[in-house]
């Protein structure tokens, strides 16, 4: 018979919640039952992976003081990891014994909790021992309590070797509803899972990663939905003056970044070549470096001109826009797109 102990607390050395576990752990060894102690804020950087031992073993004890509120952090992120990572299939045989001590108000709650929480993941439930402590000698010496340890501890060995019948309950039914496949991981994969869960610069890198892919695929969806590239060519031969006798040229660098509105940096840019004699206009992808004017801005900048937010002038005063050339032939593009909002 196996029984892995997971203590939950901080290890003060007044933690009366040490005492008991230790206690129940002697007991255990006393009848001969293999027992492992899993001290969680000892292996913090490791508890990732630490939900795939709940299935090498018949039960498990879930252990940790209430300080305030609630059963802290570590205990809710071995839960978590349970229910990530554990093999569901073996989980099913396996007994959990809460021990929940108090140095304020709470521990019936936190008890609940995990009864809840293990019915969840799929498991059975065997009793619970919750108390509140006021003085902790006084606890640790009084002659009844410690009857009624080891009492309990007796109790978690015959619910093992007598795999004790469980009723079903709703809790349990979420396991069909709700679970999905096992995330079966190798050792190594585990080892290196939980170092990249305690690395905050990994993490942060990744959670960077996902925004700006999400950001790319939303941008090609929405230039998609547009008419991709040919949108830039459509929306300013569609609004042209052609009214204007203007006759001259522009070189319009739209750069995917925002940062990006040097007029020498036009690296991941689209640019479109302008080229106006009077009522004609032509549109293409190319470029012209002896345009009478070349400017370059980003796409939000491009977009809020094109749906009539601002203007070409606006921008380039407000340092959205940037141009080479003549200033007269900038003040033109005004005249000759007309935007309509």
């Amino acid at each position: 018979m196996r029984v892995n102990i997971y203590y939950g607390g901080r290890g003060l050395a007044d933690d009366p919640t040490l005492t008991v576990i230790s206690k129940i752990q002697d007991i255990l060894e006393e009848l001969k039952v293999k027992v492992e102690r899993y001290n969680l804020y000892e292996l913090k950087n490791k508890i990732t992976s630490l939900g795939s031992t709940i299935g090498d073993c018949d039960g498990v004890v879930l252990a940790t003081t209430v300080e305030w509120v609630g059963m802290g952090g570590y205990m809710q992120h071995f839960l978590d990891s349970c229910w990530l990572y554990a093999d569901k299939s073996k989980v099913e045989d396996v007994y959990m014994f809460p021990v929940v001590l108090s140095r304020c108000y709470g521990e019936r709650e936190v008890v609940n909790a995990f009864n809840n929480s293990w019915e969840i993941i799929g498991g059975k439930l065997g009793n619970s021992l919750s108390a509140y402590v006021d003085n902790v000698s006084d606890f640790e010496f009084n002659v009844d309590y410690n009857t009624f340890i080891e009492k309990f501890s007796e109790n978690i060995y015959r619910t093992i070797s007598k795999k004790a019948l469980t009723l079903p309950s709703s809790t349990s039914m979420i396991k069909k509803n709700l679970l999905r496949d096992t995330i079966h991981l190798t050792p190594q994969e585990n080892e290196q899972l939980s170092k990249f869960a305690a690395d905050d610069t990994f993490v942060k890198t990744q959670k960077e990663d996902i925004e700006y892919l999400s950001a790319m695929y939303k941008e090609l969806y929405d230039s998609e939905s547009k008419g991709g590239d040919q949108y830039y060519i459509d929306v300013l031969k569609n609004n042209f003056n052609n009214s204007s006798k203007y006759l001259g040229s522009y070189m319009l660098i739209i750069s995917d970044k925002k940062e990006q509105t040097s007029i020498t940096d036009t690296s991941s840019s689209k640019k479109l070549v302008i080229e106006i004699s009077g009522s004609n206009i032509e549109v293409s992808f190319g470029e012209k470096l002896d345009a009478d004017v070349i400017g370059k801005m980003d796409k939000e900048t491009f977009e809020r001109i094109v749906s009539g937010q601002t203007s070409f002038q606006r921008s380039f005063m407000a340092g959205d826009m940037t141009a080479k050339g003549n200033l007269k032939d900038l003040k033109m593009l005004d005249e000759l797109f007309i935007f309509q909002k």
